[in-house]
């Protein structure tokens, strides 16, 4: 039999306020254990939670983001469970009025496009940390996380690969930075996701019994979890098994996931309305405010990279992948002062092979944008050639100067001058008449050769395409 695979996101965008959702706590990752926990993140007795308007601010930017629903009035509710890192026996959510309703995701797989659509998002607090690590027989707990805000991004079961799940993640998490929302960091925990995995016979229109494998913090660990559970499910199906709903973990040590608890459904929490909190309303003036505060996207800014700088769509959803990339490279574009395709290439490729060495963002290069707008300039002027340019940026990554300043010292300005390149050429045909007589008897790659010959007697500083053209000119 053939099976198809069903999956859906639950994602935690951990969202970039200073303070948490209900209290004045800080958010800041990496202090000693329990050293941001306010009276209200621990639920003392008579305490009372006060709503963060910096976090509504952006949920708000989010749903515009994905083209959803605000919601004029929401309702925070109680969603209740025991854990030993939630210290008030339930979690502040939002049940059957979310901030946000609808919207969808458009992501790049294989070359195509997919369209995935949201369910909800919905605001909450992240609950405290369980520590197993450093004690022995004991667990500790750490509530500083107890009270972060966080913005749960739920989509419909519209995904059918590991692949595609990834992709979409990726896509998230790159929009969720890109309108400054989240800063995305998956070490930290500021990014998670939790699949929803089902498989049902190809052609079903029938949902499978799905399992949930919680808190995935790679896109690494998120594909791997998800192509495992799908194996798991099949292989338990067709041996006679049934799969049950339940909670499960991603073992990366062993590759596998495994059974936490049975899945609880909706009315095993008792959600019911926060009698602390009034319910949110969200005037429209205050959402057409966040919609002109809006940077401009990344669907919108691809299309015009395509039809403003002709780019191939390739290129212009690369240069999109994150914000810092394409303010890179339009702040190429504006010190060259035009030419975008050469600026693409540069910044797609002696750029992009530099951030991947060093694992860092574009805003982080050592290679600025003006520096490089300064290297492309020299090559489409004819100082330097393409192969030389590239030596020039190592030299410049290594932090020996500016491109103009690592030219002269090393003297690697381009001869451009006709008659200085016809004496070189003359010189090399006087000095290679077998190469001469095999190019004239129909050799092409004795063509070749007298190039390099060229280039080798200029010491690399010849212009290619004036060499070639004398070469061919003397050569009839």
């Amino acid at each position: 039999m053939v099976w198809e695979i069903v999956i859906g996101l639950e994602t935690h965008a951990q969202l970039s306020t200073v303070s948490k959702i209900f209290s004045g706590a800080s958010t800041a990752f990496g202090a000693a254990p329990n050293t941001q926990a306010s009276a209200v993140d621990i639920a003392l007795p008579g305490v009372l939670p006060v709503l963060n308007k910096a976090a509504v601010e952006r949920a708000i930017r989010f749903g515009l983001a994905v083209g959803g629903r605000i919601a004029p009035r929401s309702v925070f509710a109680r969603k209740n469970y025991f854990y030993p890192d939630l210290p008030k026996g339930y979690q502040i959510s939002q049940f059957e009025l979310p901030v946000v309703v609808g919207g969808e995701v458009l992501v790049a797989v294989d070359g195509a496009e997919k369209r995935v659509r949201l369910t909800r998002a919905h605001l909450e607090e992240d609950a405290g940390k369980s520590l197993h690590e450093d004690f022995h027989g004991m667990s500790g707990i750490d509530l500083n996380r107890a009270g972060t805000p966080l913005l749960e991004i739920v989509t419909e079961p519209d995904m059918r690969s590991a692949r595609e799940a990834v992709a979409y993640a990726k896509t998230l998490h790159a929009l969720v930075r890109w309108i400054g929302i989240c800063d995305g960091n998956m070490q930290e925990g500021s990014f998670r996701c939790d699949a929803n995995v089902s498989v049902r016979p190809a052609g079903s229109q029938t949902l499978g019994t799905r399992c949930e494998i919680k808190n995935l913090n790679s896109f690494r660990f998120l594909e791997k979890a998800i192509e495992f559970e799908a194996r798991r499910q099949v292989e338990l199906i067709e041996d006679g098994g049934k799969v049950r709903q339940e909670t499960r973990l991603w073992d990366p040590q062993k590759g596998e996931t495994r059974a936490m608890r049975s899945k609880e459904d909706a009315h095993d929490y008792r959600y019911f309305p926060d009698p602390d909190l009034l319910p949110l309303e969200i005037a429209p003036e205050w959402i057409e405010s966040v919609r002109a505060a809006l940077p401009e996207l990344p669907a919108a800014m691809r299309a015009r990279f395509a039809a403003d700088h002709g780019l191939p769509e390739a290129d212009a959803t690369t240069l999109t992948s994150s914000k810092a990339l394409a303010t890179y490279y339009e702040q190429v574009v504006r010190g060259v002062g035009g030419e975008p395709k050469a600026c693409a290439s540069w910044v797609l490729g002696e750029l992009s092979a530099l951030l991947n060495r060093l694992e860092v963002e574009a805003d982080a290069s050592p290679v600025g944008p003006a520096a490089l707008a300064g290297l492309v300039q020299r090559v489409l002027d004819g100082t330097v050639s393409g192969k030389t340019a590239k030596d020039v940026f190592e030299s410049m990554a290594a932090g020996e100067g500016a491109a103009d300043a690592i030219i002269e010292k090393r003297g690697l300005r381009q001869i451009s001058d006709a008659g200085a390149i016809e004496a070189i050429v003359d010189q090399v045909l006087a000095a290679n008449a077998k190469l001469v007589d095999d190019y004239r008897a129909g050799k092409e790659k004795a063509f070749n050769a007298l190039v390099g010959q060229v280039m080798k007697a200029s010491q690399g500083k010849a212009n290619p395409a004036q060499a070639n053209a004398i070469l061919k000119a003397r050569l009839g």
